[in-house]
C-alpha cells in the first residue's frame, strides 16, 4: 500500500511539473510570437525617426571649407530701419504717385537657431496706439537649403501726392508735398526660397548672420509664395484734395479709373533668380542678390472688371534684390544691408505699381555656444 502511494505521488509530482514547464514553454512561445509580432513595427517606427533625423538634419549641412557653421544657440540684435514706399496709380493717360516721408524704425531680434523674428516701431510713433502708426512683423526660418518668411504690413495714413499728371493744360507740380490720409496698403503673405548649390553657398550668412562665408561661392535660388495685398483709396477725399489745390473754381476731371474705393488682390508668385557671396576678407562678406518672379493675381473690387476664369493679362513681373555687407567673427557681428521689392498690379482700367525699399543697419551677439564648441575645462 505504502509503495502504491509512494508511486501515486511521484505520479502526481511529475504531472503538475510536467505541467508547470509546459505552460512556462507556453508562455515563453507566446512571448516569442509577441516580439515577432512587434518587432517588424519597432523596426520601422525607428526607420521612420531615423528618415525624419536626417532630413531635418540636411536642411543644415555643409561643406566646412566653404562655410563657418553657427556656433552658438541664440541671439541678440539690434537694429535701425529706413525705409522707402513709392505708389503710382495710372489710368487713361492720368497717373498719381504718392509717397509717405521716409520713415526710421527700430526693434530687437532674437533667433534660436532656424528661428529669427523681432518686431520694429516708427521712432516717431513710439507707442501702441493704432492711429496712423506704420505697422510690421516679421517671423524668418533660416537654414542652408531653404528658407520661409512670414510678413505683416500694414501702412499708415501719412501720405503725400509726390506727382500728378491729369492732362496737357495742368501743372502737375503744384501737387508735390499734398498731404492725402486716404489711402491704406496692406500686405500679409508667406514666401519660401530653395538654394541649390546649399553645400558651399550660404544665403544665411548674408541675411541672418547665422552662418560665416569662408570661400566666395554663388548659387541659384528658387522659390513660391502667396501674399493677399489690400489698396482702400478715399477718392471722395482724393477729389476734394486735388480740387481744393486746384483752386481758382476749376474742377478737375479725374478718370474713374483711379476713383475706387478699395481693392483686394491675391498673388500666387514662382520666383527664380541667382546670388553671389564675395568674401573679400578675413570675416567679411558682400552679397548681391536678384530674384524675379511670375505673378498670377486675382483681384476684388469695385472696379477691377476682373474677367471670370484663368486669363494671361492676369499675370505680372515682379522683383526683388538684396545686398548686403557683413562682419562675423562667430560671436560678433554687424552689417547693413538693402532690400528692394516691386509688386505690379493692372486691369482693364488702371495699373497700381508699387516699390518697396529698405535700409537696414545692424549689431548683434551670438551667445550659448552649442555642445561642440564648447570649451572643455583642465
Amino acid at each position: 500500500m505504502k509503495w502504491l502511494l509512494v508511486c501515486a505521488l511521484f505520479v502526481i509530482c511529475g504531472t503538475a511539473a510536467a505541467q508547470e514547464d509546459s505552460v512556462q514553454t507556453a508562455c515563453l512561445r507566446s512571448e516569442m510570437q509577441n516580439a515577432e509580432i512587434l518587432a517588424p513595427d519597432t523596426v520601422k517606427k525607428s526607420h521612420e525617426i531615423d528618415i525624419i533625423r536626417e532630413t531635418i538634419r540636411g536642411f543644415d549641412r555643409l561643406e566646412d571649407e566653404y562655410i563657418e557653421p553657427n556656433h552658438y544657440e541664440f541671439t541678440v540684435m539690434a537694429q535701425i530701419t529706413r525705409t522707402y514706399e513709392n505708389f503710382v496709380l495710372s489710368s487713361n493717360g492720368q497717373s498719381l504717385r504718392l509717397a509717405p516721408d521716409g520713415q526710421t524704425k527700430v526693434g530687437p531680434y532674437f533667433g534660436w537657431r532656424w528661428f529669427f523674428f523681432g518686431y520694429t516701431f516708427d521712432i516717431k510713433n513710439i507707442g501702441f496706439s493704432q492711429n496712423g502708426l506704420r505697422k510690421e512683423f516679421d517671423i524668418s526660418i533660416y537654414s542652408s537649403q531653404v528658407g520661409v518668411d512670414l510678413f505683416y504690413r500694414r501702412t499708415g495714413t501719412d501720405y503725400k501726392i509726390r506727382d500728378a499728371k491729369l492732362g496737357d493744360e495742368i501743372d502737375g507740380r503744384i501737387f508735390e508735398g499734398l498731404p492725402f490720409a486716404g489711402v491704406n496698403v496692406g500686405m500679409t503673405g508667406v514666401s519660401a526660397y530653395y538654394i541649390f548649390n546649399h553645400g558651399r553657398f550660404s544665403y544665411p550668412a548674408a541675411f541672418a548672420q547665422s552662418t560665416c562665408q569662408k570661400i566666395s561661392c554663388g548659387s541659384w535660388l528658387a522659390g513660391a509664395g502667396f501674399t493677399s495685398n489690400t489698396l482702400d483709396m478715399d477718392y471722395d477725399e482724393l477729389e476734394r484734395a486735388l480740387n481744393e489745390r486746384m483752386g481758382g473754381g476749376v474742377e478737375l476731371d479725374v478718370d474713374s479709373g483711379l476713383l475706387f474705393k478699395d481693392i483686394q488682390y491675391n498673388d500666387f508668385m514662382l520666383s527664380g533668380g541667382y546670388a553671389y557671396n564675395w568674401v573679400f576678407a578675413k570675416n567679411w562678406l558682400f552679397c548681391a542678390s536678384a530674384q524675379l518672379a511670375a505673378c498670377y493675381k486675382t483681384s476684388y473690387g469695385k472696379v477691377a472688371d476682373e474677367k471670370n476664369g484663368f486669363d494671361f493679362g492676369k499675370f505680372n513681373i515682379d522683383g526683388i534684390g538684396r545686398f548686403g555687407l557683413v562682419y562675423n567673427n562667430t560671436r560678433w557681428y554687424c552689417g547693413a544691408s538693402f532690400i528692394l521689392r516691386t509688386n505690379n498690379y493692372r486691369t482693364s482700367r488702371f495699373t497700381a505699381n508699387n516699390v518697396f525699399g529698405s535700409f537696414n543697419a545692424y549689431i548683434g551677439y551670438n551667445f550659448v555656444p552649442k555642445k561642440k564648441y564648447k570649451k572643455k575645462k583642465v
